[in-house]
């Protein structure tokens, strides 16, 4: 046996021993270091939005610099996101093994010297390379800063605070979109790009004084390390107590079987890890991120001029914004899976809509006045819908499904997964709409929206309000599944 697996062999048994810890007294301000703990990491969702978002405004000029055709707009648009997926893979393994808190720092370093060598990039093979480099920091902070809130955050806050990091990405778009739009003329695309090395060195700093995750203190440093970081987060002895409790049941159910990639596999974790790649590959393929990528140039494409087209593009990331903080005041007490069925069959008749204004533009049809305006209300309703939807639950789910003895790898998965179906879609959007036109293209989408209401009626239960623990419980015992009046499955079991 290795020295690693004695080890985590030893930590087990002490986690489920008999003998209760001492639980002391909370700190005073241990509500306000754990809202400065997600907020902090949050962050890291802006960067993401930024460093992606950024694109939409900056295309057009790159495009001009370097003489692009629309296949190598994709490579370039895309290059981010298939390091995003190699970042949401190798993460898992740091995450595990230097745990939530240093790998968020080592995530910041690298949107540090990803943004940078954006800026900096000669050509546009450069470029591209130095845009798979910033998707690793994209990806790895997609695997790691949900995981990092969900650990650390108690069962009836979990959602409002993980979903600060869509909040978050909702913010770093938009203010990409703010810049694209109202620095196009003053800024050239590389200060765009280079700006955003300044907050992301600010979060490597200020992560280095942050708590660890009390789930991977209590994993890898025993349980006398959790309660220490548990009392700088909580508010309550009797909250203390009672997570302690549930982490300890955890650990004393737990097999090293189950522990990593191996526990993937388990048949017990199944419906986990269908429910929660399903709604990452929906989240992803519905259309969203192609709008935030490629919206000035699909409008420009029909008519609109380059002012307005940007300007609509900052409409996009307006209700992006809005929506995302929305959802996550309310998800909560809505309920992931209701918040899913009351929201996207209006993703789905909004794209209906927009595919048939562009399909009229295409064939010569009037793109100004009265059609113009109601194809930018088709786009922000769409926006409205699933970014106030299925957009809020896609990180969350991932972040709060997985049992923790497999769930660094299971994140990354999940991870990949998003990255993997926005690096196909992203990868795709343009060659489909020259393909079958714009107006079909965005038919395709909302047919892939309705489905993504099927899968969520089959195969998604409700979690708001359940502990992490009560997640693994259901799992273990069969139980989770969808049930009647969307009830959580800790009150279903």
């Amino acid at each position: 046996m290795t020295d690693t697996s004695l080890a985590t062999s030893f930590t087990r048994r002490s986690l489920s021993a008999r003998n209760e810890p001492r639980i002391p007294e909370p700190h005073a301000n241990g509500d306000r270091v754990l809202r400065t703990a997600a907020f902090v990491a949050a962050v890291c969702g802006a960067l993401y939005g930024y460093d992606t978002g950024i694109i939409s405004g900056a295309l057009l000029s790159i495009t001009d610099e370097f003489g692009l055709s629309h296949q190598m707009q994709e490579i370039v648009t895309a290059a981010i996101l298939a390091g995003a997926v190699i970042g949401a893979l190798a993460t898992s393994w740091l995450s595990e093994r230097i745990g939530r808190k240093l790998s968020v720092m080592a995530v910041s370093a690298l949107f540090t010297v990803g943004a940078v060598a954006c800026a900096m990039a000669p050509s546009v093979g450069a470029l591209i390379a130095a845009r798979v480099l910033l998707g690793i920091a994209v990806g790895g902070s997609t695997q790691v800063v949900p995981m990092y809130i969900s650990e650390l955050a108690p069962q009836h806050r979990r959602g409002n605070l993980v979903t600060m990091f869509n909040v978050a990405i909702g913010v770093g778009i938009l203010l990409a979109s703010v810049v694209g739009f109202g620095m196009h003329d003053v800024w050239s695309w590389r200060t765009m790009v280079a700006v955003a090395a300044i907050p992301a060195a600010i979060i490597f700093v200020a992560m280095a004084f942050m708590p660890r995750s009390p789930r991977w203190a209590a994993e890898n440093m025993g349980m006398e390390a959790a309660i220490d970081v548990l009392r700088h987060v909580r508010t309550t002895r009797r909250e203390i107590r009672h997570e302690v409790s549930q982490i300890r049941e955890a650990a004393r159910e737990g097999d090293p079987a189950e522990a990593g990639w191996r526990g993937i596999r388990q048949a017990w974790a199944r419906p986990a890890l269908i429910a929660a790649l399903g709604v990452a590959f929906f989240t992803q393929c519905g259309g969203l991120e192609m709008m935030i990528y490629y919206a000035p140039t699909f409008l420009s494409g029909v008519g609109f001029g380059k002012e307005s087209a940007l300007l609509a593009s900052l409409g996009v990331a307006i209700v992006y914004a809005v929506m995302t903080l929305l959802g996550c005041l309310f998800v909560d007490r809505i309920g992931r899976r209701r918040l899913m069925l009351v929201m996207i069959p209006g993703s789905v008749v909004s794209l209906i809509g927009l595919g048939i204004m562009f399909a009229v533009a295409a064939r010569g049809g009037a793109h100004g006045g009265w059609q113009g305006w109601l194809t930018i209300a088709f786009l922000l309703a769409f926006m409205l819908f699933n970014s106030g939807g299925i957009q809020v639950c896609g990180w969350l789910l991932g972040a709060e499904m997985f049992p923790l003895a497999m769930r660094g790898p299971a994140t990354a998965l999940h991870a990949a997964m998003l990255w993997g179906s926005n690096l196909i879609v992203t990868g795709t959007a343009l060659s489909l709409v020259h393909a079958i036109g714009l107006g079909s293209t965005m038919w395709v989408y909302a047919g892939v929206n309705l489905a993504s209401f099927v899968f969520v009626f089959l195969f998604v239960p409700e979690t708001a309000g359940a502990s992490l623990e009560d997640i693994e419980a259901s799992l273990r015992s069969g139980t989770f599944r969808p049930t009647r009046g969307h009830t959580t499955i800790a009150a279903a079991a």
